[in-house]
């Protein structure tokens, strides 16, 4: 059985994961899961994974959730000398690699992702823009997680172990890039993240790069989408407890 991943390009962890197999030349077989419609939620997903998440890998009798993990795996499965900056055995650069991993769940996905919902997904469900100063908030949380990754973790390196590319880059852009779907220029004024995101870019070669995107920067659809499936009534709720 070749390997599967289920995988949403909505969602930024399936991005990287999207773009890390594919970049790597690791065959896999592409199994959309359509969160906009509730996908998840559905009986034959919840046989694959009672998690209702993605991204999801298969391969073979073996399912992994949680995209850090699917990363790492792949990246030890199919790495080569030639790869092996993604996932380096370098004690210390894969110690850099899993410190930055381990910081952005509670910073750089939490805040970009709370931008993103304030942006592009509350204002669909409840007919209403975000109150400023929850507005306001979120952005200042983004704006200091957007500063600890320029001065800690590039720290004036081209990427975020030195002078290559490695997971830790991979899971920084996809993140930034979910509010930059909103039509938030995220690098605008900041030049030393502009210059990383133009080499991240270049490595990762741009035709792949745009296409994970392509979805994200098109989240103008979503509220006909929504309109279409019947989700709005189902995330009303969510999103209500948002602001209680």
């Amino acid at each position: 059985m070749p390997l599967e991943l289920y995988l949403d390009p909505h969602s930024q962890p399936c991005r990287s994961v999207f773009i890390f197999a594919k970049k790597t030349n690791i065959p896999f077989d592409f199994k959309f899961v359509d969160l906009a419609t509730g996908q998840q939620y559905g009986e034959d997903f919840g046989k694959i994974s009672v998690v209702r998440k993605v991204p999801v890998m298969r391969d073979g009798d073996f399912i992994l959730t949680e995209s850090v993990a699917i990363l790492k795996y792949l990246a030890e499965k199919f790495g080569t000398s030639d790869s092996d900056h993604w996932y380096p055995a370098d004690l210390q650069k894969r110690a850099r690699i899993n410190e930055y991993l381990s910081w952005q769940h509670a910073a750089m996905r939490a805040h970009g992702s709370k931008v993103f919902w304030f942006r592009a997904i509350v204002p669909i469900i409840t007919g209403l823009d975000v109150p400023k100063e929850k507005m306001d908030s979120a952005m200042e949380d983004l704006t200091l997680s957007l500063k600890v990754f320029e001065e800690k973790f590039l720290d004036n390196r081209p990427f975020i172990i030195g002078e290559k590319i490695s997971l830790a880059d991979l899971v920084a852009i996809v993140e930034i890039m979910q509010p930059v779907g909103t039509g938030l220029d995220l690098f605008e004024n900041r030049p030393t993240l502009s210059a990383w995101r133009d080499r991240v870019k270049k490595e990762l070669g741009e035709a792949l790069f745009d296409e994970a995107h392509k979805t994200i920067m098109d989240v103008a659809s979503l509220p006909q989408t929504f309109e279409n499936n019947g989700m709005l009534g189902f995330l009303k709720p969510k999103i209500q407890k948002m602001f209680n």
